[in-house]
């Protein structure tokens, strides 16, 4: 049985919100890469501060990136896990390219700004469907990601 006719969900007004976390999805995929190319590049002497905030800034990603593929499949949808058409999907550019502490941070800052924009807009998709499970998700997610503003942002001041 679809997991939508137990929930009580309508698939029609769900369809936004699974958009919305499919474009999050592949961004997020994205984000994760750039942070281990961060973490693998990293030289200086904040490396072993950076090395760690990459790293751990990668894991949280990981797991962001899981639960919101887990998401997906409880709306009775796929998520896509080829890189090539996450890539196609994608706002977020790959990076490749060696940074000094501070452009690597702003990195961060920069792609903070797109992903809660986004959470935001799935948020709003949730509440017209009354999908409360998306929109606790994205809160969740906002948490973390609104105190790593903060922080990046005194990072760079």
């Amino acid at each position: 049985m679809k997991n939508l006719m137990i929930t009580g969900l309508n698939e029609n007004k769900v369809n936004g919100v699974v958009k919305g976390l499919n474009q999050l999805l592949a961004d997020l995929h994205v984000y994760y890469m750039n942070l281990r190319g961060l973490h693998w590049n990293v030289q200086g002497k904040g490396f072993f501060q950076l090395h760690a905030e990459y790293e751990k800034q990668y894991n949280d990603t990981a797991e962001k990136i899981d639960s919101v593929a887990e998401r997906l499949l409880q709306l009775d949808s796929k998520p896509e896990n080829r890189f090539s058409e996450l890539l196609k999907a994608a706002s977020l550019q790959e990076e490749n390219y060696k940074v000094t502490d501070t452009d690597g941070m702003q990195l961060i800052l920069d792609t903070l700004k797109v992903l809660i924009a986004q959470e935001h807009a799935v948020i709003a998709a949730a509440e017209e469907a009354n999908d409360e499970v998306t929109i606790a998700l994205m809160d969740d997610f906002l948490v973390g990601q609104e105190k790593a503003v903060w922080m990046v942002n005194a990072y760079l001041a």
